[in-house]
């Protein structure tokens, strides 16, 4: 866990899961943040989310987050959501930018079934279990997602691989990545010691 989140980022994730909370969202905060708090800290001057709202519900989670002091940081924010289902907010006191990602893929709803509270400097926040940020973290593959698999993998060695080489493989499958799980393995390999 890291030893101390900034001022500006925890206000902007408290003032988050009070809105998700306040809409009664089925929610956690996924990305670096999570992958900083279970894994090895790295700065991230951005927060993701994954979220279960209704599109018709969008514009009322909307108007409701503002309440909270997180905006539409784009012009056509809902028709960009129902283009890419990523909703681009922005926490207006700490100038931090939110994306949110509209779940519903049978793998997001059980990890948000799955998803366990964290507190963070005293803020409650649902995030993943290691597993699930595992299985995102090499769906995405950038390079800080890898690095960031290297951190969990360190903190967690007693992870269930299993379950995120079934995802991995589901994933790879059906968006056509075959090498999504090769470059998880490459990263597996490289620790002291693999189960």
């Amino acid at each position: 866990m890291p030893e101390r989140i900034p001022a500006s980022l925890l206000a902007a994730l408290a003032d988050l899961m009070k809105w998700f909370d306040a809409a009664s969202v089925p929610s956690m905060i996924i990305g670096g943040v999570a992958a900083s708090i279970l894994g090895r800290a790295r700065l991230t001057r951005d927060i993701d989310a994954l979220a279960l709202i209704p599109e018709t519900e969008w514009p009322n989670a909307l108007s409701l987050a503002a309440s909270y002091g997180i905006v539409a940081r784009i012009d056509d924010a809902l028709d960009f959501a129902r283009r890419s289902r990523m909703l681009l907010l922005r926490h207006s006191a700490s100038d931090i930018d939110i994306d949110v990602a509209l779940g519903g893929l049978s793998f997001e709803l059980q990890a948000l079934n799955l998803s366990q509270v964290h507190e963070v400097g005293g803020v409650p926040l649902r995030l993943p279990r290691v597993e699930d940020l595992l299985v995102m973290k090499a769906f995405a593959r950038r390079p800080k997602d890898l690095e960031d698999i290297e951190g969990l993998l360190s903190v967690h060695p007693r992870v269930d691989l299993g379950f995120v080489r079934q995802w991995l493989r589901e994933f790879s499958a059906a968006v056509a990545m075959p090498d999504l799980l090769d470059d998880f393995e490459k990263v597996v390999a490289r620790r002291p010691s693999s189960p």
